[in-house]
């Protein structure tokens, strides 16, 4: 009888110790994907500031590029949109570690407005 028990509490370990491995495994890869996820947004957000300060009109279309962040190359593209007002786009920059865009791992997208032309 106690040879039995002494298995039987085994095999509670061995499936406990299972489960809290599984569980500390999911974690570590969750933690992963919102690093990856922040960086792919910091990249983003990059990108549409210096879109920003180049105040060209109209922004130019499926522009593509890279940006080092992280030890890591970072793809970004570029796709601007018309909107109902003629003088708004809607700019969603799409970010991915893959230079064929195969896997992206965010999508920004803000508005711009048309450059007020200075009077006086």
């Amino acid at each position: 009888m106690t040879l039995l028990e002494v298995m039987v509490a085994l095999l509670i370990f061995a499936l406990t110790g299972t489960a809290v491995l599984k569980a500390a495994s999911n974690h570590l890869n969750s933690v992963g994907q919102v690093e990856q996820i922040t960086f792919a947004t910091w990249v983003a957000n990059n990108r549409l500031n210096e879109l920003k300060l180049t105040n060209q009109w109209p922004p130019k279309n499926n522009l593509k590029g890279s940006m080092q962040m992280a030890d890591r190359t970072w793809y970004w593209q570029q796709t601007v949109k018309k909107t109902n007002d003629d003088d708004l786009r809607a700019i969603d920059i799409i970010v991915g570690l893959d230079e064929r865009y195969e896997s992206t791992l965010t999508t920004v997208t803000t508005y711009v407005a048309k450059p007020s032309e200075g009077k006086g």
